[in-house]
C-alpha cells in the first residue's frame, strides 16, 4: 500500500484557510496554499511552514507557479463565486484535479456549480453554521466527495448542561450508524476528537449525518425533540 500522503491545494481563504490548514495538516494531507495577501501569505507560512504562493488563485500563471498540476484535491475559498468558478475550472480542466470543493455565496450558483463538474459545493445559507464551521469538515468528507449533498448534513450544536452527553467520552455517546462528530469548536479552539475525548460544557459539536438522521443526533444530543 502507497504511503503518498494525499495533497490538497487551497486556494484564496482568511479565516477559512487558517482554519482548514490547521485541521488538514493535523489529519496528515500534504498542503499547497495559495492567497493574494502579502501579510497573511507571510503569517501563514510562518505558522505553518508549508508552501505558500502569493497571487491570485484565479491567474493561471500562479496555478502554474504553484505547480498544482495532478493534486488530489483542491478547495476554493474565494470571495466572489465567479473567482470560484474560475478557480475549479481550471483545476478540472487544465490542472487534472478530479475532487474539488468550492465554497460559494449565493445559494442559487449550487447547481450551476454542480452541473459544471464542481465535486461539492457548500453555501452558507444551506446550513446554520458559518462556512468556517461547514469548511471545518472537509477532512472528514474528502475521501467521499462522491455523496449526494442532498442527503447528507452538517449539524452544529451547543452542548448545554441539560445535555445528556455532559461530561460523556465520545465512545459512550449512543449514536446511530453513519454518524460521525468531525470537530469539536471550544474556547482551547478546535479539537479533532477521538473516541476518549470528553464533551465540555459550551461545547460546540460540528456532527455530519445522514439527513434522515438529523432529528436523532440532535435529540441524543440536546435531550430534545426538533
Amino acid at each position: 500500500m502507497s504511503n503518498k500522503k494525499v495533497r490538497v491545494v487551497l486556494a484564496g481563504g482568511r479565516q477559512k484557510a487558517d482554519f482548514l490548514i490547521s485541521l488538514l495538516l493535523e489529519k496528515g494531507f500534504e498542503l499547497t496554499v495559495i492567497n493574494e495577501d502579502k501579510t497573511y501569505c507571510e503569517y501563514l507560512a510562518e505558522k505553518y511552514g508549508i508552501p505558500i504562493f502569493r497571487g491570485k488563485p484565479e491567474r493561471l500563471f500562479i496555478l502554474n507557479e504553484a505547480n498544482i498540476y495532478g493534486a488530489d484535491i483542491l478547495i476554493s475559498l474565494m470571495n466572489y463565486d465567479s473567482d470560484n468558478f474560475a478557480v475549479c475550472q481550471a483545476a478540472r480542466k487544465l490542472f487534472n484535479i478530479s475532487r474539488i470543493v468550492a465554497t460559494v455565496s449565493s445559494p442559487k450558483n449550487v447547481d450551476v456549480f454542480k452541473r459544471l463538474g464542481i465535486n461539492t459545493v457548500v453555501s452558507a445559507t444551506y446550513t446554520v453554521s458559518t462556512i468556517i464551521e461547514q469548511a471545518s469538515v472537509v477532512g472528514d468528507i474528502v475521501n467521499t466527495l462522491s455523496l449526494d449533498d442532498e442527503k447528507v448534513v452538517i449539524s452544529r450544536i451547543t452542548v448545554k448542561e441539560d445535555s445528556p452527553v455532559l461530561g460523556k467520552q465520545i465512545m459512550d455517546i449512543t449514536f446511530p450508524n453513519n454518524v460521525i462528530i468531525s470537530c469539536i469548536i471550544r474556547d482551547t479552539g478546535v479539537t479533532v476528537p477521538n473516541g476518549q475525548t470528553l464533551i465540555n460544557l459550551g461545547d460546540k459539536l460540528m456532527i455530519i449525518s445522514d439527513k434522515s438522521l438529523e432529528k436523532k443526533v440532535i435529540e441524543t444530543v440536546t435531550g430534545k425533540r426538533k
